[in-house]
């Protein structure tokens, strides 16, 4: 075990609070960059409703970008996070140099690929005539900059793995605050658009991923990046692939989930009811950050202790990260049962819009407070280094559960059986993972 590491002695409430609030705080703001794009996008008189839809009809592609940040990030520093807990030092640096190879040639990858076939693929995702030229412009600039966000969303989890999770939430800060001030700048005083906000977005995450590299490239850390730990072992790769495979699928998942939701909302509600979704895809953002932001606080606590074999102290911290993780969730269903209209509002005035997504806020959210139980849950399989059974559980909610029930339930119920697709996913999900998490938690030998 490496010599002195607070994760295997500090008291597990006061390291859940230092590694978790950091993330927390840093997921929430990060979750802007999606969000004020969208709030600035909405509200400008050029954009409006249309803007929204195209911004909308981008974000499966976005999820795909950050899908492949999670595979090589999060797998990386797990895998990175139980070396150390073993004691395995230079094992541990070279999967640092490895996940930092393949987060580089993923990001050119989709540059080349992305500029190439944007325009097919956005159609494919169900883009209108009226929408396709604010997605195509949009998204166009995004791909330019897909090395920035995977790479910034990738290593920002080796901050925490290395024990710097403030850094790692003032990395994610610093490059929302600048998304957040450039937005208005480009899209209102330059008139830019659609591309001022994605240039606004790429310059913020440039900025955060040379945040990120100073710090792994310099004397401030005791695990560097160093070119020969770069080149890529296939065993290692492997390895790190397979960790990060459950949070990759998840995101993944996710990106068909909204093609498909895109689709349909097209077909039952026209280009409203595709702006709708772009509302309740950002409120999800905000409510879902802070339990994937606790997740990234209690991973390098479990993945460390359980190099270690300290299975108490795991188990201490999944029941406390639960704890939290129901508390925000629950707090965030109250709000969008109360405030619906409020919440529209925020980014449009369209009387219509207002009224489809007063009521499509309220359905889709209705099984929100099971939903952090579930992931916690479903993510300690990953923390433990059992790939197969936190993918299976990862997928349940949106591959499993809520891709099928949005054909049927859409086809017996219109939009509105659509919309109430999501708490019965919800709900089926969060019971088929604590059965998995009750036999998985109390496998565990006591230490």
């Amino acid at each position: 075990m490496e010599e002195g590491n607070i994760l295997g002695r500090e008291k597990i409430s006061s390291l859940l609070m230092k590694f978790s609030i950091p993330a927390i705080i840093g997921m929430v703001i990060n979750a802007f960059y999606n969000v004020v794009d969208r709030i600035f996008i909405g509200n400008a008189p050029d954009l409006g409703s249309d803007g929204l839809a195209g911004i909308t009809i981008g974000f499966p592609i976005m999820l795909i970008l950050l899908s492949i940040g999670i595979l090589f990030g999060v797998g990386g520093a797990t895998l990175f996070s139980i070396r150390l807990g073993e004691g395995k030092i230079e094992e541990a640096n070279r999967v640092l140099g490895n996940a930092f190879s393949l987060l580089l040639m993923s990001g050119i990858l989709f540059l080349v690929f992305g500029q190439l076939f944007l325009g097919p693929v956005l159609t494919l995702f169900g883009a209108s005539e009226t929408v396709l030229p604010y997605a195509t412009e949009y998204m166009r600039v995004i791909f330019f900059g897909a090395i920035f966000q995977m790479t910034s969303i990738g290593m920002n989890n080796f901050l925490r793995a290395d024990g710097k999770p403030k850094l790692a939430m003032i990395t994610m800060l610093v490059g929302a605050g600048i998304n957040i001030l450039l937005d208005p700048l480009f899209i209102f005083v330059f008139e830019m658009g659609m591309a001022g906000a994605a240039l606004a977005t790429i310059i913020a995450q440039c900025i955060s991923m040379s945040w990120i590299l100073s710090y792994f490239l310099s004397h401030r850390t005791k695990h560097r990046i160093r070119l020969y730990n770069m080149k890529l072992r296939f065993d290692v790769a492997i390895q790190i692939i397979s960790l990060g495979l459950p949070g990759f699928l998840m995101q993944l998942s996710n990106s068909l989930l909204n093609v498909i939701l895109n689709k349909s909302l097209l077909a039952y509600g026209g280009d409203i009811a595709v702006s709708g979704m772009g509302i309740i895809n950002s409120i999800q953002t905000i409510l879902l950050m802070p339990i994937i932001g606790l997740n990234q606080g209690v991973q390098p606590i479990v993945s460390f202790n359980y190099g270690a074999k300290k299975f108490g102290r795991i188990k201490e911290a999944e029941k406390l990260a639960m704890i939290a993780a129901t508390t925000i969730v629950v707090i965030g269903w109250i709000v969008t049962r109360l405030y619906p209209v409020q919440i529209v509002k925020l980014f449009n005035q369209e009387p219509a819009l207002i009224e489809f997504g007063k009521f499509a806020i309220r359905a889709w959210f209705w099984g929100l407070p099971v939903i952090g139980f579930q992931f916690l849950a479903a993510n300690f399989f990953q923390a433990v280094g059992r790939p197969k059974e936190a993918m299976v559980l990862t997928l349940t909610r949106q591959v499993i559960f809520l891709i099928p029930a949005i054909f049927i339930f859409s086809n017996l119920w219109g939009l509105n059986g659509l919309l109430y697709a999501a708490p019965f996913a919800d709900g089926a999900s969060a019971l088929i993972t604590g059965i998995a998490f009750y036999y998985g938690i109390h496998s565990l030998k006591r230490y």
